[in-house]
Order: structure tokens, then C-alpha cells, then sequence
């Protein structure tokens, strides 16, 4: 189940908890990417939080909110490149996005499959993903407060199982959201430090949300022509000739000296 847009962009935009958030994703993702000059960048979900830094330097940015969730104006003060779509049927060109970031839009979805295969269809080959979902193991997937305490949370296992799936390859993996999710005064004051604890012992301590990065592989055959051998002819042309030609044996014949 989708949550709606009003509800996101005042946890977002709004609260003191949603900044903090915001900027210890945000700052993770940008570990994984800290570029896309002239890339085409595409979100999915309520990815807009995440964007901004690509919107100076990358050739065309793009956000897609399903439509149980509804969409909203972005960025502000400037033209909109929001679009409201369905989660089955993405209206982007097949081939064509260079990275996708996926925030809110995999595990509240109904059908997390069709959702990774509208992913893997846009992007080109050799293009990148990052899908950011709730920690089933961490303390922001237990609390209704946030927008990842709905949905389904995963284990980073599972997300990658998920994926392979659908014909991605996992390439990274980064953790964010180390502080527990409160908006007492202390715990707001003290996020940074938490997150950069967090990144120093990651296999110690659980951060709420995976940042699972893909990307999409599409191999080339290792070699040309029909490998199959023939290994016994049809015995209804034994005794059959032609002009100039030999009475077919059974002896085995590769498919490349049929004159088929």
C-alpha cells in the first residue's frame, strides 16, 4: 500500500525528523554516486528527496510517483519533471534512463515484481540502480511514525534475491538511518554523529534502510551459428537422389553442411 504524497512531503519537507532523514540517505546515495554529468536520471516512488543534487549536471532528471500514492510540483520554484504514472507501465523509453533511484516504491508496492521489471526495461545496458528499502532488522521499520515503518521491510538477502530475479546484477551495498528514529532534541542534534559511526561499523550496528545498488548486464552469445549436431538423419531420404548428388548416409552431420 502506497503512502499518500501529502503525508511524505510533510514528513519531508516539514519535519525535523524527515530533514535529518533525508540528508543521511541522501549523502549515502551520493557516496555510491557522486556524479551524473550528463546522465539521465530517473526516481520512482518518492525519490524527490534524494534528486536534487543531480538536477544541476545531469542532462535530464525525471520523477515518477505511482498513482495509489499521487504526485506533487518538483522542484519547487522551478519547471516540473514530476509525472504521475501507473507502477506497471512507466512512460519512459526502453533503454534510455543511465540511473534509477528507487525511495518508497518497491516494498509499499502491491506488485514488487512488475515494478523491477518497468526498472530493468528503461534502463540501458550497463546502467545502474539503486533500490532503497526499510532494514527488517532496524528500529526505523518498527515505528508507524516514518514512511518506513510501511510496507514491507527486507533483509538484505532477500532484496537481493529479489532482484536477481529479474536479471539484475547487485553490485554495492550501503547502510544509512543509524539513529533511532526521535525527534527528542538529542537524538535530532546528535544524527551526524550517529551516521558516521554508523558507516564505520556497519557489520556491528543495523541502519534502518539498505541502499542496495544494480546494475543491468546483457551478454552477448559466445559464439555464432546453431551448435546442435544432427545425430541421426531422417531415415525416410535414405535412397532418395538427385542430379549430382549422393545418396544421404547416416553418418552424423552438423547443421552448418546442411544446404538448408
Amino acid at each position: 500500500m502506497h503512502l499518500d504524497v501529502l503525508d511524505l512531503r510533510q514528513f519531508y519537507y516539514r519535519t525535523r525528523l524527515g530533514r535529518a532523514a533525508q540528508d543521511a540517505v541522501r549523502q549515502a546515495l551520493l557516496q555510491l554516486w557522486p556524479d551524473a554529468a550528463s546522465e539521465t536520471v530517473l526516481g520512482f516512488g518518492f525519490a524527490v528527496p534524494l534528486m536534487r543534487p543531480y538536477l544541476a549536471e545531469a542532462r535530464r532528471v525525471v520523477s515518477l510517483m505511482p498513482g495509489p500514492q499521487g504526485v506533487m510540483h518538483w522542484p519547487a520554484g522551478m519547471p516540473n519533471v514530476s509525472v504521475l504514472c501507473s507502477e506497471m507501465d512507466w512512460p519512459v523509453e526502453t533503454g534510455s534512463v543511465d540511473k534509477l533511484v528507487v525511495l518508497h516504491g518497491l516494498e509499499t508496492s502491491e506488485n514488487p515484481t512488475a515494478v523491477l521489471e518497468e526498472a530493468h526495461r528503461v534502463l540501458r545496458p550497463g546502467g545502474r540502480g539503486v533500490f532503497i528499502v526499510p532494514n527488517r532488522a532496524g528500529l526505523w521499520a518498527r515505528r508507524d511514525g516514518t514512511p518506513f515503518g510501511y510496507g514491507r521491510p527486507y533483509s538484505l538477502s532477500q532484496l537481493e534475491a529479489q532482484v536477481k530475479r529479474q536479471g539484475f546484477v547487485p553490485e554495492r551495498h550501503a547502510s544509512a538511518l543509524y539513529a533511532p528514529p526521535s525527534e527528542k532534541r538529542f537524538w535530532l542534534r546528535s544524527h551526524g554523529m550517529w551516521e558516521r559511526s554508523g558507516q564505520k561499523m556497519s557489520a556491528v550496528m543495523s541502519g534502518g534502510v539498505f541502499l542496495l545498488e544494480v546494475s543491468k548486464q546483457v551478454y552477448k552469445p559466445t559464439r555464432a551459428g546453431t551448435p546442435e549436431v544432427v545425430r541421426r538423419p531422417l531415415r525416410v531420404l535414405e535412397g532418395i537422389q538427385t542430379p549430382g548428388a549422393k545418396p544421404v548416409t547416416g553418418r552424423t552431420v552438423r547443421r552448418s553442411d546442411s544446404p538448408l
